[in-house]
């Protein structure tokens, strides 16, 4: 059934204040200058948890894939058109924009002032590594989401999506916590793009793009040909359709 354009507008709606609220409080999470200095390990709970939340309320509106590398790999997927994964890249960029927009706003000048490197938030590769190195990270890492994301999207695993917001919660907060410390694990481009375009220094921002990007597409084009199978029910579904066509033709 084709959506209506209310229903569209819903759609974008959530992925931008889903993608915002990642932002927002995935980067709150970092802020070191109000008496306490997160760990590298609550960094990584503390974005993982935001995603199951935000997953667990978007969720059945969008999908709630807050980051164009999971667009990308569900356009290949064939669960967006086209023009809805352009609309849902376009949602999530506006959404990370506003989401630190709105940190600045909440938290004093100081913590942003204070910031090393390009800035607050801003994700870069780690000095001890070369782009080319952080490139492999940011693909690999990115791989083992849209993995993630094609075993849910499975047919087969139409009937176990009661937990699918702690799923993708742990699923990132796992990677972060491995990948972290080379590029600070973005596998995001929206999420990477809202710091650097208020902070500019857009050094290295390239990797934040090809990385996940790169990665959705080979990696959801492969699950697709190797590993997706129709639904048992589904596939009986099909061979009936086919039956009843070749009798109406006979």
């Amino acid at each position: 059934m084709k959506k209506s354009t209310l229903d569209n507008i819903s759609v974008f709606l959530a992925e931008l204040i889903g993608t915002g609220l990642l932002v927002l409080l995935g980067c709150m999470g970092c802020v070191s200058g109000l008496g306490h200095t997160p760990s590298h390990f609550e960094l990584c709970i503390n974005f993982g948890l935001i995603v199951m939340i935000i997953v667990q309320v978007f969720g059945c509106v969008s999908g709630s894939h807050l980051n164009p590398a999971v667009t990308a790999g569900a356009w290949v997927y064939e669960l967006v058109s086209t023009k809805m994964a352009l609309a849902y890249v376009a949602a999530q960029c506006i959404g990370g924009f506003m989401g630190y927009g709105i940190l600045k706003l909440l938290t004093p000048a100081a913590v942003f002032d204070d910031a090393k490197g390009a800035g607050f938030c801003v994700t870069q590769p780690n000095a001890a590594i070369t782009n080319m190195q952080a490139l492999g990270i940011e693909f690999v890492a990115t791989m083992v989401l849209i993995l993630v994301c094609c075993g849910v999207w499975d047919p087969r695993n139409a009937k176990h999506h009661d937990s699918v917001a702690l799923k993708f919660g742990f699923t990132v907060g796992a990677l972060a916590v491995a990948a972290g410390p080379y590029t600070g694990a973005s596998m995001n481009p929206a999420r990477s793009l809202g710091p650097v375009l208020w902070n500019g220094d857009y050094n290295a921002h390239w990797i934040y793009w090809v990385g996940p990007l790169s990665a959705a597409f080979l990696t959801a084009f492969a699950y697709k040909a190797v590993f997706r199978r129709e639904a048992p029910v589904e596939q009986l579904n099909h061979e009936l359709a086919a039956l009843n066509t070749d009798k109406s033709n006979a």
